[in-house]
């Protein structure tokens, strides 16, 4: 038995597909070990996870959605994450599914509740995985350490084991679509689960997908020479091919592109499709963040840049000139 838990909301709203649900089911079903799956779902996603659901599961599998309690209502606890609300509403739906395995996407919310949650349970805890497997009838994740410079695998020990996977880790095949029913949980939340009160939630004015959750990526580096060129050099190639913006450290040291755009060990750690790199000479920092890419394209003048260690394809040229000839032919297709 598998149970899936997704801590985001944005990314269920209005039954809109989940990369890390989609990924993990995907998995799932090419291990074989989707006979039932459950979902944990906080308040406004019922409908969202119950639609998703429907679109996921094989029609002969029993699906069941555990909502906590008063979601409907006040939803006390809900409204918006909070570590002591969310670890109770998972513990209490552990506790009432009974699974072997709970899952969530590799995001700042479950790297929050998930250690948290395996203290309560007394769970195995096996953290940003891009592989799973089945050996001897348990399930082994593998997981990038030092940086990406070697894998482990890692078994969870005790009744339930917790996993927590990369997105884009795993292809997904078509939805054969499914049913999934309603469970109402009573997850017991006090006063005392909520040592947190968000009194204002600002949402980011950019429309690109998060750099978490980018299939394809473009980034930019110090070579770039300034922001106007960041910006007429690298947004216009992502936007191309519907790529999501990235930096690297130096640029974004020297105020070519904010924080929330860096990828690296400070910054962000990505796993897309595609990642072109421009002018990026591939510092053990920025390979840290990216270096599990499926496909990485390096761009640089320089042919000795340790980034074309890494690289799927590299070019070696000024950047300015390769970067719009790329953008023109990506515009063809």
């Amino acid at each position: 038995m598998a149970l899936v838990c997704l801590l985001r909301k944005g990314e269920l709203e209005g039954c809109a597909p989940s990369r890390p649900l989609r990924d993990i089911w995907a998995r799932m079903k090419g291990l074989g070990q989707d006979e039932d799956f459950d979902v944990i779902g906080q308040r406004g996603l019922r409908d969202g996870l119950n639609g998703l659901i429907q679109r996921n599961l094989a029609r002969d599998e029993r699906g069941h959605l555990h909502q906590t309690a008063g979601d409907e209502a006040s939803g006390a606890g809900f409204a918006s994450y909070g570590t002591g609300a969310t670890v109770k509403a998972l513990q209490a739906a552990i506790a009432a599914a009974n699974p072997a395995y709970v899952f969530a996407s590799a995001s700042a919310r479950a790297r929050d509740a998930f250690p948290r949650l395996a203290a309560r349970v007394g769970a195995g805890l096996a953290v940003e995985c891009t592989d799973l497997r089945v050996d001897g009838g348990a399930l082994v994740g593998r997981r990038p350490v030092y940086g990406g410079k070697a894998l482990v695998d890692t078994r969870t020990k005790g009744t339930v084991g917790l996993f927590t996977i990369r997105p884009n880790s795993f292809p997904f095949g078509a939805a054969p679509g499914g049913s999934a029913s309603v469970v109402a949980l009573d997850a017991g939340v006090t006063d005392a689960d909520l040592d947190v009160v968000v009194t204002e939630t600002l949402q980011p004015t950019t429309t690109v997908v998060d750099l978490t959750q980018a299939e394809r990526i473009v980034s930019g580096g110090r070579s770039l020479g300034s922001k106007e060129k960041f910006d007429a050099v690298v947004r216009p190639l992502a936007a191309s091919i519907g790529a999501t913006p990235g930096a690297s450290r130096a640029a974004v040291d020297a105020g070519y592109a904010g924080h929330g755009d860096q990828v690296g060990q400070t910054g962000k750690v990505v796993n897309p499709s595609l990642y072109i790199a421009l002018g990026i000479s591939g510092a053990i920092q920025h390979l840290a963040g990216m270096r599990t890419s499926r496909v990485i394209v390096a761009v640089n003048k320089d042919a000795q840049a340790p980034i074309f260690q890494y690289a799927t394809y590299g070019i070696v040229g000024d950047l300015f000139e390769i970067a719009p000839a790329l953008e023109a032919e990506f515009k063809k297709l």
